[in-house]
C-alpha cells in the first residue's frame, strides 16, 4: 500500500489517500511514483504533479526499519506543509521560536530540552505519573511539569 499527499495552497497537506499497489506499479512491476500520482489524478481530476507519495513508516527522518530508506522526512498529515526544495513534509511549527532541522526533519526549541533526572524517571515509574517538560514560550524556557 502506497500513501500519497494531496498538496494545495502554499504547499499544505489537504488530504492523504492510500493506493493500492497494483495502481502504483509501471509496466516491469516496479513501484513507480508517477504511475502513482497517474492514479491519483484519475479517481480526483486534480493533477498528477499536486500529488506527493508519502510513507507512513518515516518519522523524523528516520525509516520504523532501519535496512530501509526514509522517504520525505515524514509521514504526511492533513495541515502539515510540503517542502519541495529539501523533500519533506513538515508538521505545522509547534512555536514561532523554533527552526527547522532539516537532517531530522524535525522542529527544533532554541534551547535544547533537558532530561529528566533519576529521581524525576523513578517518580514516574512508582506513580505512572507523566512528569516532563514543556516549552515555555514567553520566557524561551523549559518547565517541569509534575
Amino acid at each position: 500500500m502506497a500513501n500519497y499527499a494531496k498538496i494545495g495552497m502554499n504547499g499544505k497537506v489537504i488530504a492523504v489517500v492510500h493506493v493500492n499497489d497494483e495502481d502504483n506499479l509501471n509496466s516491469d512491476g516496479v513501484e513507480d511514483e508517477k504511475v502513482g500520482q497517474y492514479f491519483c489524478e484519475r479517481f480526483s481530476g486534480w493533477a498528477g504533479e499536486m500529488w506527493v507519495k508519502t510513507s507512513a513508516n518515516t518519522l523524523g527522518n528516520q525509516h520504523s526499519n532501519p535496512s530501509k530508506t526514509p522517504l520525505r522526512g515524514n509521514f504526511a498529515g492533513i495541515g502539515y506543509t510540503w517542502d519541495e526544495e529539501n523533500q519533506i513534509f513538515w508538521q505545522p511549527q509547534p512555536y514561532p521560536s523554533w527552526t527547522k532541522n532539516i537532517s531530522t526533519a524535525s522542529w527544533e526549541a532554541p534551547v535544547a530540552e533537558p532530561s529528566l533526572t533519576e529521581e524525576q524517571i523513578s517518580e514516574n515509574d512508582a506513580k505512572t505519573a507523566n512528569h516532563h517538560y514543556e516549552w515555555n514560550e514567553e520566557q524561551q524556557t523549559w518547565n517541569y511539569v509534575n
